[in-house]
């Protein structure tokens, strides 16, 4: 597959999609049983999976609303200030 098809593929993935193949990588990469090659592939995808996710993460962050109340009783959203 190549590198284009990869990121294609990715950004195509949900949250829950990428972290679970980021968690698996991680488990892979921890476990010390892939060779040095696997390995350097392995933490490539990783990073372009943690990149993702935290696109994701503040695409939510931005839909994040706070329902207000102003001073005459009528109801507002503000985007949350979450950090």
């Amino acid at each position: 597959m190549s590198d284009n098809n990869i990121k294609q593929d990715i950004n195509i993935m949900t949250f829950e999609d990428a972290l679970k193949s980021l968690e698996e990588i991680v488990s892979k990469l921890d476990s010390g049983e892939i060779d040095l090659d696997k390995a350097v592939e392995a933490y490539e995808m990783g990073t372009r999976l943690k990149k993702h996710c935290e696109n994701k993460l503040k695409e939510a962050q931005l839909r994040i609303e706070k329902i207000e109340v102003d001073k005459d009783g009528e109801l507002a959203t503000k985007v949350m200030d979450i950090e």
